[in-house]
């Protein structure tokens, strides 16, 4: 009986193991490992809008779907180690890509008494 559950414990262990990999490949959401992405790619836009010399503010409206708070910690770390080696903007050579700002619709005239 010992010998029979001992080597069924044996053969349930890689399938157990596997658990992971089976929700990778099921897609199954992983909130820590988004949180850590959306981090990373936050943090990457922040530290390349501060070495091309971009303000936050632009960051911020070109990209609106990344979070501000990992894109202002990149900017923010960027900004520092450029400081503290001392390395110039590399500006981009390409053309702005943000569209101007939309004119808010004039007012109606008022009527004349």
């Amino acid at each position: 009986m010992r010998t029979s559950l001992a080597t069924f414990l044996l053969l349930l262990a890689p399938v157990l193991g596997g658990c992971d990999q089976i929700g990778a490949a099921l897609e199954l959401p992983n909130p820590k490992k988004e949180a850590a992405e959306a981090e990373a790619e936050g943090r990457a836009i922040g530290s390349a809008c501060r070495y091309s010399g971009r303000s936050l503010e632009d960051c911020y409206v070109l990209n609106p779907s990344a979070q501000k708070s990992f894109v202002f910690a990149g900017w923010k770390d960027m900004n520092d180690y450029m400081m503290e080696h001392k390395i110039d903007v590399v500006p981009s050579q390409l053309p702005q890509t943000v569209p101007p700002p939309k004119a808010a619709p004039a007012a109606p005239a008022a009527a004349a008494h």
